[in-house]
């Protein structure tokens, strides 16, 4: 990641403080139960911070990145969130290596959020389906994709019910090359259709599995408390079904912050079919 991008200053007392380009955030993190290293003068210089229940204090306005050729808006959600997740940035080159060599590979980008993973494998040839149920966060990442100057990629916007959409284009006969799935705990697509991720995942990489080439690769990715690497890395198997020569890997996500704290994040598995 570029250096101006992002850094994790430091995390504790269940807060996370970071550096957003010239911007410090102080900001939740309830997985940073441990008291904080950084001086409480560095925790106190952040030009923004959000409490649960009253909100964000500080600059409102929207402002910009660069990350690994790319330009992305950030601004203050009422979830408290940026519309960049850093975390996600170092699953990129092994994204791209699964797209080199690949002839005019196809994509399905479900949960894409403000659209950072979409434009990274635009950027490097894929042709990307970009789904999200969250209009708002649809139109975000199509301005990221204008002031990244990649507005003319091969990108289909859909605002739409991941698990729906898979339904409907396994009817249409389409195939993807690849899959980046990160969806939340709980959440609500566009016509109110209710996710929850412990009954609503298995259905959903089965819809995919049903899309998947047959040397297809998953990225799927998740943030819920309590849920184990392992579970994904099975859930992906039994989806699947993938030959001999597949590789599954499973791995805990998180951020390391200046002062050495190590921010768990969620959890990751990663597969080539095979």
């Amino acid at each position: 990641m570029n250096d101006n991008a992002h850094e994790l200053i430091d995390a504790g007392d269940e807060r996370r403080l970071e550096r957003y380009g010239d911007r410090v955030v102080d900001r939740p993190a309830l997985s940073a139960p441990w008291p904080p290293r950084a001086a409480s003068s560095d925790w106190a210089a952040a030009h923004l911070r959000f409490e649960r229940g009253t909100g964000w204090e500080g600059d409102l306005a929207p402002w910009s990145i660069a990350v690994d050729g790319l330009t992305l808006e950030l601004r203050p959600t009422d979830s408290g969130q940026l519309g960049f997740f850093p975390e996600q940035v170092a699953f990129w080159p092994w994204l791209r290596e699964r797209l080199a060599g690949r002839v005019d590979p196809a994509v399905l980008n479900c949960f894409a959020h403000t659209g950072a993973t979409t434009l990274a494998l635009a950027r490097a040839g894929a042709r990307v389906t970009h789904v999200d149920g969250s209009r708002s966060a649809v139109a975000w990442a199509r301005r990221n994709a204008d002031v990244s100057g990649l507005a003319d990629r091969p990108v289909r916007w859909i605002v739409d019910d991941a698990l729906a959409f898979a339904r409907r284009e396994a009817r249409r006969g389409r195939r993807y090359d690849g899959f980046v799935i990160d969806p939340p705990s709980f959440g609500h697509g566009p016509d109110g259709t209710r996710w929850e991720l412990a009954e609503a995942l298995p259905d959903l990489l089965d819809a995919c599995a049903a899309l998947a080439t047959d040397d297809a690769f998953v990225l799927l990715t998740a943030h819920t408390t309590g849920l184990d690497a392992d579970d994904l890395g099975d859930a992906l198997v039994d989806a699947f079904d993938p030959g001999p020569e597949a590789e599954v890997r499973t791995e805990a996500i998180a951020l390391t912050a200046a002062t050495g704290a190590l921010l768990p994040l969620g959890v990751g598995a990663r597969m080539i079919r095979g």
